[in-house]
């Protein structure tokens, strides 16, 4: 080969790699165009294929009960998680904003009896005697020891108004999320074979099935296991809230929920309530739901073994820091959808890594 030719080589090869470059980086920039225009839609699109995929099998037996009609299985659907959405947000909303309203009206009138703590309350470990000092500071003198904390109450008063208006828009997220689940229902074979074949395409045929199985096991096994427990829990907590009429029962059912969620027991929340219930009850209904409040707390040793799936052992760490992380990064709406996702991620990467672990899911997906 010449000179010359070399050289006109060359001159090919640099413009064909300029030409790849160019193509590759207007791609690049597409697709991170397309991400920023439908990022803010992401985890309510996840949201919506993690319901999807975990009210699947519900789905199904109610299209043969319709006799084939799927439109009208995924409409019902849609209305009744939408139902079970806002009218409980609703009920503990009007709760809450009554209880405040009791209590604003209380202090606007000079009517607000705070009894005297016990003596045991000195005895706590910690924190027993600056509780006992507030305490019995606001028993005698309201007014001033409002007065004392005025900064601390106007920062959690401002808090408060802010998780609300998040509370609100998560309600909101979810409300669409359920419509776009309705949506996947009616495609749900399309999407099926759609995911199975991209995971083929990275890790070949028999695993891509695989691993397309275990993702669908795990979706719904921490859906029924980790998210509806939670639910049920802060559920039976709204309950007995509610009852014994504790003021702002939807913002301690709300962080009953939250706690169950990173897998922690609802009785420290539970708990402190039931020391105030006992304070201004008698023992008898107090000891009742101080009882019920540990049936509460403890019920997710019966729970999780009746919903969690077949296959799936997700340690609880990963579960807790799906659920920080996802509240961190996506709010209201995060918090259901990290663990899932966490977990989601955990699962594939272990049977990854030990492939035959991973061809169990397939006959409990397909139950």
């Amino acid at each position: 080969m010449t000179s010359a030719d070399s050289s006109t080589v060359d001159k090919r090869f640099l413009a064909n790699a300029m030409a790849s470059f160019i193509q590759i980086g207007a791609v690049l920039l597409l697709l991170v165009w397309c991400y920023t225009i439908v990022a803010p839609f992401v985890s309510i699109v996840v949201w919506g294929v993690i319901i999807s995929i975990a009210i699947y099998p519900l789905f199904k037996a109610l299209e043969s009960k319709l006799g084939g009609r799927s439109k009208l299985s995924a409409t019902l659907l849609v209305l009744t998680g939408v139902a079970i959405i806002v009218v409980p947000s609703w009920i503990l909303a009007d709760s809450t904003i009554g209880g405040l309203r009791h209590v604003a009206a209380e202090l606007e009138d000079g009517s607000v009896v705070v009894p005297p703590p016990a003596d045991s309350v000195a005895d706590w470990p910690l924190i027993g005697t600056e509780v006992y000092e507030v305490w019995s500071g606001a028993a005698t003198n309201l007014e001033a020891t409002l007065n004392q904390f005025e900064q601390q109450l106007s920062a959690a008063g401002r808090a408060a108004i802010g998780m609300a208006g998040s509370t609100a828009i998560g309600v909101l997220q979810f409300i669409v999320s359920m419509i776009i689940a309705g949506v996947l229902l009616m495609s749900a074979a399309g999407g099926y074979r759609a995911s199975r074949n991209l995971a083929a395409s990275l890790v070949g045929t028999d695993r891509g099935e695989s691993l397309t199985n275990l993702s669908i096991l795990t979706v719904r096994s921490v859906f029924k296991g980790v998210l509806g427990v939670a639910v049920i829990q802060a559920f039976m907590a709204a309950v007995g809230l509610v009852i014994i009429g504790v003021p702002a029962a939807g913002l301690w059912a709300g962080a009953v929920l939250v706690l169950a969620i990173v897998q922690l027991p609802p009785i420290l929340v539970l708990g402190p309530v039931a020391v105030w219930f006992y304070s201004v009850a008698e023992p008898v209904p107090a000891t009742i739901f101080l009882v019920y409040s540990i049936i509460v707390s403890f019920s997710d040793a019966i729970l999780k073994p009746m919903l969690l799936g077949r296959g799936v052992d997700t340690p609880m760490l990963v579960i807790l820091i799906g659920a920080i992380g996802g509240a961190i990064t996506e709010g209201i709406v995060g918090l259901f959808i990290g663990p899932v996702v966490l977990a989601l991620g955990y699962e594939l990467l272990t049977a990854w890594m030990a492939p035959d672990q991973s061809q169990t899911a397939e006959q409990a997906a397909e139950d």
